[in-house]
Order: structure tokens, then C-alpha cells, then sequence
């Protein structure tokens, strides 16, 4: 079973990184672009085949390593297909 975990920041946390990538659009003539936030995006392949227990998993590794959750939100999605 394949796992997306998609981690962005909470919003009012202050985001350096995605004001540098907006200034840098900026500078390159895209016009238009206000209030870019960056975040990560994690791929995991499990061996789990329930989703329950798989998606279990998951939040916890998000809890306990993946994100940050004083200042970060994650989102799981899981592909039961494979």
C-alpha cells in the first residue's frame, strides 16, 4: 500500500521559504503570485495491507517524527489500489 503525506505549515506561522519563492517569481516577471506557502511531501510504501492499521501507522510516525505539529498540519492519503 502506497501513503502520501502531504505537511504544510499551520496557518500564521511565518513561511521565509515560501516569501523567498515568491520574491523569486516575482524577479523572473511571473506577476500575480502573492501568499506562496511551501510544504513537504512524503511517499511511503507499506507492507500493511489494512488501511486502518496502516493509516494508524502513519499518524503516528507523523506524530512522533514526521511533522512538526506545534506549527505544521499533515494530510494522509493512502492508495489501496496497489
Amino acid at each position: 500500500m502506497k501513503a502520501i503525506i502531504n505537511i504544510t505549515l499551520k496557518s500564521g506561522v511565518l513561511d521565509p521559504q515560501g516569501k523567498a519563492i515568491e520574491n523569486a517569481l516575482g524577479q523572473l516577471g511571473f506577476t500575480g503570485v502573492n501568499g506562496v506557502r511551501q510544504g513537504k511531501l512524503i511517499e511511503i510504501d507499506l507492507s500493511e495491507t489494512d488501511a486502518a492499521k496502516a493509516e494508524a501507522s502513519l499518524t503516528d510516525m507523523c506524530e512522533q517524527l514526521l511533522a512538526n505539529t506545534v506549527i505544521e498540519n499533515y494530510d494522509i492519503q493512502l492508495d489501496k489500489s496497489e
